[in-house]
């Protein structure tokens, strides 16, 4: 028997920046913030219909479908963390049964002030790493593919916990990529070439091609699910699991401990 044979794998450790700095886009990891607003900033008015391409018309559908699997039911109080212009917002104030349960969060202004969402829901400038929300608040909280913008995984996956009552649940969706080449490079073709040429014909903002190119360049330097996971659990969160999609959407559930 090898030596390997006795020793178990090792456990994959907490993450903290989601990936590296790239550097095609900004010089260093203080620059990405201010980077990735002004670019959110900039794009904001073509974003919801570029998505619309992105999804093929199947985003509201999905983005739901991932809000029940998660837990999410009527009349809880919801936190949607990097809310955008809203499009996983909106599909949670139909679940919650009321928009007034569900507050928003986003430190883009541009991406908010886009957003068609009912009055009755909040929205807020933050990050979050930060969460201006007492210990505690919420029911249920979501992000929608704002993971690889995060400064520090560790410190918002602490917020996380923090701001959800105990019992409350977790749902994070980000795409990954697929574990197969051609999975991988279809993927990738889309969103790094396919995407930014639409983006020309249909939009007048430059800046809309360069997003979808950094998107596929940050959600292939990330770090794995295994490593979301870990960190997931180094917050103090329960049931911490992962449900694929397609095999490239990522579901990330968990659960705050009631005790």
């Amino acid at each position: 028997m090898k030596a390997s044979d006795n020793m178990s794998t090792p456990k994959p450790a907490p993450a903290h920046a989601p990936h590296v700095p790239l550097t095609d886009y900004y010089e260093t990891e203080q620059d990405r913030q201010a980077y990735l607003r002004e670019m959110f900033d900039k794009t904001a008015a073509d974003y919801d219909h570029i998505e619309a391409i992105f999804a093929w018309g199947s985003g509201p559908r999905y983005r739901r479908q991932a809000l029940v699997r998660g837990g999410l039911k009527p009349g809880m109080k919801v936190l949607d963390v990097g809310v955008g212009t809203g499009l996983l917002a909106a599909q949670a104030c139909i679940l919650a049964g009321d928009a007034g349960l569900v507050t928003g969060v986003d430190p883009s202004p541009g991406m908010m002030a886009a957003a068609k969402l009912p009055e009755a829901m909040v929205l807020l400038e933050g990050r979050a790493e930060s969460l201006p929300f007492p210990d505690n608040h919420f029911d249920f909280l979501s992000m929608g593919y704002a993971l690889r913008h995060i400064s520090d995984l560790a410190v918002a996956f602490a917020e996380f916990e923090r701001v959800l009552k105990p019992g409350g649940r977790l749902c994070l969706l980000e795409i990954t990529p697929a574990q197969n080449r051609f999975g991988h490079w279809l993927l990738k073709t889309y969103m790094r070439s396919v995407l930014p040429l639409l983006t020309r014909l249909v939009t007048r903002q430059k800046d809309t091609a360069t997003i979808w190119r950094y998107h596929w360049d940050s959600i292939e330097a990330c770090v794995p699910p295994e490593q979301v996971l870990a960190t997931l659990r180094a917050a103090g969160l329960t049931r911490v699991e992962r449900h694929l999609e397609l095999g490239v959407f990522s579901e990330y559930q968990a659960v705050k401990a009631d005790g």
